[in-house]
């Protein structure tokens, strides 16, 4: 969806990542949603202020910036992250300066969470558990460029490579959204880029830690989750962002099935 013309670029870019595989024959007990989650930042923001405290995280506990936040290898304490193992004190500190860095980091948080035992696809849904995010979360960034007065404009998002086969998919189903076979009616003036974690983008890794904290909110919403706490503030919610309550629920985090006692959007 590139183009050579003289289309403006909005102030927003987005990352996107997933938690959770999207199959709806096999479902894993363990962990039986599939999340989406869209990182909304304002360029100049992400340049200036994300990517620093980022590589300053990265030198103070690797010595280095070739390494890549992955939340599994984190969660696991695996590969270069063994050293959390170490003890208490080290893990906590870790994980209190990468909560502090989500914090403070000034994006927004758009999300889908679908419940794959409960879930059933629509008629005119596909039942591709991705798909569907993708159409809902698509929709809110759409809402969210109108708000912030950036509706038209060309906005970048920048997916995880999964593989030529998947990605082929997306790339599809994403561009049949764009064209207006979305629940606005309307062309979205988005572009899809691949990218792999490897080539050690901040935003993806970013995405990467904040869709699974999400997904451990749904399922365990009594379990304390700083994680899903530093990310509370950041959901859309049309009119403003909120720090208290789930005013978000329905806007920058949709659920499917919806809860009964969430009201139509």
């Amino acid at each position: 969806m590139d183009n050579d013309g003289d289309e403006i670029d909005s102030d927003f870019i987005v990352y996107v990542d997933e938690s959770g595989d999207h199959s709806l024959s096999k479902i894993d007990k363990t962990y039986p949603v599939f999340v989406l989650a869209f990182c909304v930042f304002y360029k100049n923001n992400y340049i200036d202020k994300v990517i620093p405290a980022i590589e300053r995280l990265k030198f103070k506990n690797f010595g280095h910036d070739v390494v890549v936040l992955h939340e599994r290898e984190i969660r696991m304490e695996a590969g270069q992250f063994s050293f959390l193992a170490r003890s208490k004190k080290t893990k906590d500190g870790f994980f209190e300066e990468l909560n502090t860095i989500v914090h403070e980091s000034n994006f927004i948080l758009i999300s889908c969470v679908i419940d794959k035992f409960a879930y059933q696809p629509l008629s005119d849904e596909t039942e591709n558990p991705y798909h569907v995010a993708l159409a809902h979360c698509l929709e809110t960034l759409a809402d969210l460029l109108d708000e912030k007065g950036q509706s038209g404009r060309r906005t970048h998002l920048v997916f995880e490579a999964r593989g030529k086969r998947e990605d082929a998919e997306l790339e599809l189903e994403f561009r049949r959204l764009c064209s207006g076979e979305n629940g606005r009616g309307q062309r979205y003036p988005f572009v899809i880029k691949f990218a792999s974690k490897q080539i050690n983008s901040t935003g993806l890794q970013l995405a990467d830690l904040v869709a699974r904290p999400i997904g451990i909110s749904y399922l365990r919403p009594a379990q304390t989750n700083r994680a899903f706490d530093a990310l509370r503030p950041k959901f859309f919610c049309k009119g403003g962002r909120r720090r208290v309550g789930k005013e978000f629920e329905g806007y920058g985090l949709k659920i499917l099935p919806p809860p009964k006692s969430e009201k139509p959007r």
